[in-house]
């Protein structure tokens, strides 16, 4: 019977002090987790905020004829720089010609016809004063003299419509700029105000278009009043390329849209060189309002959960070691802050709010911490896997 009694003790015997252990092992203090620090620092933070853009000619020219005809001539090379007053097409001009002489002949004829008048006029008046000419006859010749003055104006006028028509049978460059590949060619027939013939655009300076949000109105107004050399960077079409020429805000549009709630701003550049061209795309650089001597810490330090940031300061604390007596210990725990970004500078990044110059910042091993844990200086790398125990002390002593 004492036999049965301890074949069913040793068991229990057995898994209650394996409980022990694992009671003991669970409540074992983890150890503190290797880390590295880094300082915040206050350092200049020159940043600028991005806006996709369009460069465009702030003076640009659709050319179309004013005269109807067939196009006789093509005087430019497509692509080149015209100056202003070129000539640049010709719309068969013989009927204008024609025309125009016929005006011409059209107002000798009506001051000949003035002249007459004017002397037959003063010759009854002659007449009248030695009462040898009926009253009637003068106030006739009056009136034929009134109306040959009257015809002298509408042949003028003929002749100057006739003048403008044929000046439009000849197309000039209306101020100097780039002019695009000719839509017609020689012998097109052209409809008057309708067939484009070409596109002309001012090269120097040049516009870029940006869009930006209706609660930066303010900000854009500002710099329209004061800014400088620095305020604006153009970067190119291709990424890398920075325009090295300063802007300024030429124009904001007079109102918001009220579809997307944006507005467009319109910033100048001079463009001796022709690097600018119209139609392409561009990123416009603004000089943040916030630039300056800034908080800034190492890029990688910095955790998203939920959309917000938070990293990891050192604290120094103090606690009662309870396997040392009750010996009140000095050690290092890792808090974390909710921290509010700027923008990046190479490999660190502004902190607006959440970590003040001098704090000590986690940068490796955060990875493995909670908020409050222990930390100790030194590899991350060797720290224990997570869930894993310090080693035993026997292990301890035999190193």
């Amino acid at each position: 019977m004492k036999n049965r009694y301890i074949y069913w003790l040793a068991p229990a015997a057995l898994l209650a002090l394996a409980s022990c252990k694992g009671k003991s092992a669970q409540n074992a203090p983890l150890p503190p987790t290797p880390v590295n620090l880094v300082e915040a620092k206050k350092a200049e933070a020159i940043y600028y905020d991005q806006y996709q853009g369009t460069v465009v000619s702030i003076n640009t020219t659709e050319l179309r004829s004013q005269v109807p005809g067939f196009v006789t001539g093509i005087f430019f090379k497509e692509g080149d720089v015209v100056q202003k007053g070129k000539v640049l097409y010709e719309i068969d001009k013989r009927k204008y010609v024609a025309a125009y002489q016929q005006a011409e002949a059209n107002v000798l004829s009506a001051q000949a016809n003035l002249v007459k008048a004017q002397k037959d006029i003063d010759r009854y008046n002659m007449l009248l004063k030695n009462d040898a000419i009926a009253r009637q006859t003068v106030d006739q010749a009056s009136a034929t003299f009134e109306t040959s003055k009257a015809n002298v104006a509408v042949a003028k006028a003929a002749l100057n419509s006739a003048r403008t028509d044929l000046s439009y049978a000849t197309i000039t460059a209306p101020f100097t700029g780039r002019i695009g590949i000719s839509q017609v060619r020689l012998g097109t027939q052209v409809t008057a105000g309708t067939t484009l013939l070409n596109t002309i655009s001012a090269e120097h300076p040049m516009g870029v278009d940006v869009v930006v949000n209706e609660q930066d109105i303010q900000r854009f107004y500002k710099l329209q009043q004061k800014s400088n050399d620095t305020t604006f960077k153009l970067q190119l079409s291709d990424g890398i390329t920075t325009y090295n020429k300063p802007g300024k805000i030429l124009a904001i549009d007079r109102g918001v849209n009220n579809q997307t709630g944006t507005i467009k701003v319109r910033i100048q550049f001079p463009n001796e060189d022709g690097v600018l061209k119209d139609g392409m795309s561009c990123v416009l650089k603004v000089l943040n309002d916030q630039s300056g001597n800034r908080v800034q810490i190492p890029y990688k330090a910095v955790t998203e959960q939920m959309g917000e940031f938070f990293v990891f300061v050192s604290k120094d604390t103090s606690y009662v070691d309870t396997t040392k007596n009750n010996e009140k210990v000095e050690a290092l725990i890792a808090k974390q802050h909710k921290v509010i970004l700027g923008p990046r500078v190479g490999f660190d990044v502004v902190i607006m709010s959440g970590v003040e110059p001098g704090d000590k910042v986690i940068t490796e091993g955060f990875q493995r911490l909670r908020d409050g844990g222990k930390i100790v200086l030194g590899d991350p790398s060797k720290a224990p896997a997570p869930g894993q125990g310090a080693p035993a002390q026997g292990k301890q002593q035999g190193k």
